[in-house]
């Protein structure tokens, strides 16, 4: 990488944004909201305003050097064929395949597992400018039905229909409403299936639709609006509910979760005339997840076992005494996942942030452990709780994303599929390091960078990290990261508290209250990246998105002397008011509540919105916002860039908007290429 002078602040003219005198009393406190006005995303000047940020930011970036180049390299690694993991149901083999010259994902059906290739589901057809897009899809036990979800903008909202898979015939009758929260169960005999209902948006306050959230039991050829509701709402908008029916149709098993702490299990017997909900697991500080097989229950938990574990439970005899412990937790690994298939338990476990897949029989003994091409991330065995065939994943830095497919009772594996890019993985190297939080914690991180890179301290270097929900930041492939290794820089992965990379207590320091330990980690990887002389803050990128984006957010305001740049996406920033907006009531389990005292003096003590200080040099930020994101409000974007602007002394702040683009993006290979083309371009003007 050619040396050269980061380049100087520019003086930009950004839209102007008044400040109000928005003061609000919380808990005694008074709190300065100058642009609240900015939240009304309806209001006549908020889009003006928005507009004019968004032109201001694009003209910006287009103008960048090597930006061109950039575009041009993503656009030779994204426009590649992918396909991803299949689905067997009936005798009809279904997959997702993106062809190399199309922009979203196409689902794809089989006769038998190696017949003729079908089209089942082209989202590439739907619009003119590519806006709507395929949600969740579900296909029939038989494989002759297919339930799926349209989105417009690639939003949350969601429409459910249903087509004939041999046919293509798509049902005018079989059409749902509320979809947003929807995963079809299917009965085994594919008549219908179940579901979860929401109230249509501005039925409800929005903040509190996700507890009007209902079961509901959908008949083929029945209208929609008289569904049978078999669970009733919660009535708690910090909940999500959710049903599924095993394979041979007699157990319903019920799923309330609080947060990503708390999980309430009922479940019923539909062969009993009397059809009522039986707790499992009811008011336990734990999680839950079953699997069925057999009429016997299979529950992965973290109930007394923060590592997790798995109980075999007989329906008949739910009560806790009479579980049966098959699979006791570890201390030295966490067991991330389990699926049931073949009649026989797929565990897939973290350690030291990388997996290992066992396969056990379903009284907990060993059978085999999958033999991994290196250290990286696989996935569970996915299939049938009847089906011998089975299929997994493999990936990792540098080894592109690999399909086997296997024999549960044999063992015999092969490569279904395997992701070919122009690029080679051999030249780099992916490096696990660890650092040393304020409170003494090891943090586990990873540096990827080109063999021969030499350890200067003037390498630009791309920090990412997320830090919540349970998320670990586990090794994967993606194609997007090789152009900046390419331009030279190093590319960082911070694992840090509030994932699950070692279990649930490394997610429960990392939330709520301890919230403050996410952010702190983030510091300390980036300082032992500066203390091994990988880079400097003059060189440092901070990266985010989402909880990420409040991540980054957080870093800037507390260490604006740590990072040079900051990319920080679909964020999370007011964090007094987040809960009123979008499905922010949803995460109060995650993040406390400002309603609370308690949750408020944390919760102010962190807010990047605010705790931007006039005068202060703030790094060059470039804030990534969606048009039509329903999950986390374009209003943090909006506000935390009219504060930057107003009160930075540092590099320029931009707010880009993506249109017709939901929390996930467009769900467009252009509109991805042209998003990292302009982060990485944008960085860059200022870390060479």
């Amino acid at each position: 990488m050619t040396a050269s002078a980061p380049m100087d602040p520019p003086t930009l003219a950004y839209p102007s944004a008044r400040r109000v005198d928005q003061v609000d009393t919380l808990h005694g406190s008074q709190v300065s909201d100058p642009y609240r006005w900015l939240e009304d995303e309806k209001a006549d000047d908020v889009r003006k305003w928005t507009d004019a940020q968004d032109t201001l930011a694009r003209a910006y970036l287009s103008k960048l050097p090597g930006r061109a180049a950039i575009a041009a390299r993503m656009r030779e690694l994204f426009y590649v064929e992918s396909v991803g993991t299949p689905l067997y149901r009936g005798n009809r083999l279904f997959y997702p395949r993106r062809d190399a010259t199309k922009e979203k994902f196409t689902i794809f059906w089989r006769e038998g597992r190696r017949g003729h290739e079908r089209v089942l589901l082209d989202p590439n057809e739907w619009s003119a400018d590519g806006s709507v897009s395929l949600g969740v899809w579900s296909v029939s036990y038989d494989g002759r039905k297919v339930a799926y979800s349209v989105k417009a903008n690639n939003s949350d909202e969601a429409t459910l229909y249903v087509m004939d898979v041999a046919t293509g015939a798509k049902s005018d009758v079989d059409v749902i409403e509320g979809a947003k929260y929807a995963w079809p169960s299917w009965t085994p005999r594919g008549e219908g299936f179940y579901y979860t209902w929401l109230p249509l948006a501005g039925s409800v306050p929005t903040p509190d639709r996700p507890g009007h959230a209902e079961v509901r039991f959908h008949k083929l050829g029945e209208d929609a609006n008289k569904d049978k509701v078999v669970h009733e709402k919660t009535g708690d908008p910090k909940t999500f509910i959710s049903a599924a029916i095993d394979r041979e149709g007699r157990w319903l098993v019920a799923t309330i979760e609080h947060g990503w702490t708390r999980t309430d299990v009922f479940f019923q017997d539909l062969q009993s005339p009397r059809r009522e909900w039986r707790p499992l697991a009811v008011g336990n500080d734990a999680r839950y997840d079953v699997s069925v097989d057999r009429s016997r229950f299979f529950v992965w938990t973290n109930e007394g076992a923060p590592n997790y574990r798995v109980f075999r439970i007989d329906p008949s005899q739910p009560d806790r005494k009479n579980w049966t412990e098959i699979v006791p937790e570890r201390k030295e690994a966490t067991l991330e996942a389990t699926s049931v298939v073949g009649h026989h338990l797929s565990l897939a476990y973290l350690k030291d942030v990388a997996s290992h897949i066992e396969v056990r029989d379903e009284d907990g003994r060993l059978v085999r452990e999958l033999g991994l091409p290196g250290l990286g991330s696989a996935s569970v065995l996915s299939g049938e709780p009847g089906d011998d065939l089975a299929y997994y994943s493999f990936q990792s830095f540098t080894y592109p994303t690999e399909i086997f497919e296997t024999s549960v009772t044999t063992g015999k594996t092969s490569t279904w599929y395997k992701l070919r890019v122009p690029v080679d993985p051999s030249k780099y190297a992916a490096q696990q390091l660890f650092a040393t939080s304020r409170d003494g914690t090891r943090i586990p991180f990873f540096v990827l960078r080109t063999n021969d890179l030499p350890k200067n301290g003037n390498t630009p270097a791309m920090l990412y990290g997320y830090g919540g929900f349970q998320s670990a930041q586990i090794p994967y492939f993606a194609s997007s990261i090789y152009p900046w290794l390419e331009q030279g820089g190093i590319w960082v992965i911070a694992n840090l508290r509030g994932g699950s990379e070692y279990g649930e207590e490394w997610h429960r320091k990392g939330m709520g209250h301890a919230k403050q330990n996410v952010f702190d980690d983030y510091f300390a990887v980036a300082e032992e990246l500066i203390r091994q002389g990988f880079t400097k803050p003059e060189k440092l990128a901070a990266l985010g998105a989402s909880n990420g984006g409040l991540l980054v957010g957080a870093a800037i305001t507390q260490r604006p002397d740590l990072f040079r740049v900051a990319l920080c996406g679909v964020p999370l920033l007011d964090m007094l008011r987040y809960q009123f907006f979008g499905s922010g009531k949803t995460w109060a389990e995650e993040y406390g509540s400002a309603e609370d005292r308690e949750d408020f003096i944390v919760l102010y003590g962190y807010s990047p919105y605010h705790h931007v200080a006039r005068g202060t040099k703030y790094p060059a930020t470039l804030l990534l916002s969606a048009d039509s994101d329903d999950r986390v409000d374009p209003m943090h974007a909006r506000k935390f860039a009219a504060e930057l602007q107003w009160a930075s002394s540092g590099g320029p702040v931009l707010l880009r908007v993506e249109k017709h683009s939901g929390h996930g993006g467009a769900d467009l290979v252009r509109a991805s290429v042209e998003k990292i083309a302009d982060e990485y371009a944008f960085a860059l003007a200022f870390l060479r």
